[in-house]
């Protein structure tokens, strides 16, 4: 029996996917794609958007799943750094960027589908393909399905969005048989499936976050390739997720430690509610977690949490259970197998365990990459064969590494520095915080000061010296935001994750420095 993929509340079977998916391969072909060329994907969770990603690895060539938050400039960039010969996108983001959109590269689009159009408020007619332009289902329609053999899929060129300059198309060379095998065993090991090696037709995985992220993208497909069930969700919402777990009994879920706050966040009569006891593996990753808040979907959970470390460059390289985390309060776990985790100081030496310094990275069989377009960028990532993730952290004696937070988001106050993540943590301990994000902002003596956004709970009423009081027991003088700013909703991704440049943008304008 083929798996099956479910999104939002219609379904669709492997089989018929993957058919789809070779229709397109073929329409692909007569535009000219092949082995090394780039599709682009601009669009919501969408099966669209998973038929079209799959076409572009039947043809030899790379998929980049553009973030549709991006601006019409943005996305210019990306397709034409990019060099992409095809764009599949939604009717509603194409009226938004079509405009934008470099001459050279074939248009196909796709109607927003009614599940997606409530999700986003898109109106009827926004949804629909415009006139003149090139249909996907009719497209599809037009062309027999592609026959084996297919080349190596190459996978997915992801940008990584950075802090300043514009974002890094992660390009990675077509892994080798011997490649391939090493990573499968690897998604394996992370993704907890190797208790289901002979039932693999039994997982159900559900992916709440937008699919054109790094670890979605790639957890997604990779669970799929593989034969398992896959719900995506158009976007992220609570109790939705806690119904669609129920309901769908969901054996495996990708997580963020921002879906963890807003899940705690339900009443506990809602939380009650929902039978969770399919879920046999929550895996996060993508962000340091607060460890009071991943105690609290321990507590709820149960034993079932796991994370990772790692990035787009290097994927997964540590690792840590429920049980191992519980006794290492703040890990993000150990060294998996086949992986150089190390930190280093500024000239690139080895820290003692406890020192936190730059966090630098590699796998044994995983395909090199480069930067497209941008052998630089590259170069300056290395650290001799290993790879500096921009993240700071240090090893505990029992070789558990803790993350200090991104090098990038360091605030360098009057010269000492200062990482935003320890203090979103400790506020996110005080009393009628519901969310937060802290950074760095101009300051004349100082260089940079502390600022703090911070969203209040529902019926919470709170004021900056009661922050601050809060605080001081915790965090040295220094550390505490000078600056706090309370607003009752903060710019989000569909994660839930903050937009932080976009509070940041206001403060920094006009200085000289990008951010």
């Amino acid at each position: 029996m083929s798996s099956w993929v479910r999104i939002g509340d219609r379904v669709k079977t492997k089989a018929e996917m993957d058919a789809r998916a070779q229709r397109a391969a073929r329409g692909y072909a007569s535009l000219g794609v092949g082995c090394g060329d780039v599709v682009a994907v601009y669009m919501r969770n969408d099966f669209a958007f998973m038929e079209a990603s799959l076409a572009a690895g039947l043809c030899g060539a790379y998929v980049v799943p553009v973030n549709w938050h991006d601006t019409p400039e943005e996305a210019r960039y990306v397709l034409e750094n990019s060099g992409a010969k095809v764009l599949v996108i939604h009717a509603d983001l194409w009226r938004n960027i079509g405009h934008a959109v470099p001459a050279s590269v074939a248009v196909i689009v796709a109607e927003t589908p009614p599940g997606l159009r409530g999700s986003y408020r898109v109106g009827d007619e926004a949804a629909k393909v415009p006139a003149g332009m090139t249909d996907w289902e009719s497209w599809l329609a037009g062309f027999a399905p592609a026959a084996p053999p297919f080349p190596t899929s190459p996978g997915s060129m992801i940008y990584t969005s950075g802090t300043t300059g514009h974002p890094k198309g992660v390009r990675r060379q077509p892994p080798t048989p011997e490649q391939a095998l090493a990573s499968q065993q690897m998604m394996r090991l992370v993704g907890g499936l190797t208790d289901w090696a002979d039932r693999l037709g039994d997982v159900v995985l559900l992916i709440p976050g937008p699919a054109y992220h790094s670890s979605p993208n790639g957890w997604m497909f990779s669970f799929y390739n593989m034969g398992a069930n896959i719900i995506v969700e158009p976007r992220f919402e609570p109790e939705r997720m806690l119904a669609t777990i129920a309901s769908h009994r969901v054996t495996h879920a990708l997580v963020v430690p921002t879906m963890f706050v807003r899940l705690l966040a339900l009443p506990a009569e809602t939380r009650s509610r929902y039978d969770l006891s399919s879920l046999t593996f929550a895996m996060h990753v993508g962000a340091p977690c607060p460890p009071h808040v991943k105690r609290g979907m321990i507590d709820w959970w149960g034993p079932v949490i796991t994370e990772h470390y790692g990035s787009t460059e290097v994927g997964a390289v540590t690792f840590c259970t429920s049980d191992e985390w519980l006794a290492h309060p703040g890990t993000v776990g150990q060294r998996l197998p086949g992986c150089a985790v190390v930190v280093m100081d500024e000239e690139g030496r080895e820290l003692p365990l406890g020192q936190s310094g730059e966090i630098v990275c590699g796998r044994d069989l995983y395909p090199e990459f480069t930067y497209h377009d941008d052998p630089g960028k590259r170069a300056k990532s290395a650290r001799g064969h290993l790879v500096a993730t921009g993240d700071v952290g240090f090893f505990d004696a029992d070789g558990f590494l803790y993350l200090s937070g991104r090098a990038s988001d360091m605030i360098i106050f009057g010269g000492t520095n200062i990482y935003p993540a320890e203090i979103e943590s400790e506020l996110m301990k005080v009393q009628g915080v519901a969310d937060c994000a802290v950074f760095g902002i101009p300051d004349d003596e100082f260089g940079e000061k502390v600022c703090a956004f911070i969203q209040p709970a529902a019926g919470a009423v709170l004021d900056e010296e009661a922050v601050r009081a809060d605080l001081k027991s915790r965090l040295a003088g220094y550390k505490i935001p000078r600056r706090i700013e309370f607003a009752s909703t903060l710019p989000r991704e569909d994660t839930g994750k903050i937009f932080k440049r976009k509070l940041k943008e206001p403060f920094w304008q006009g200085t000289g420095r990008s951010i």
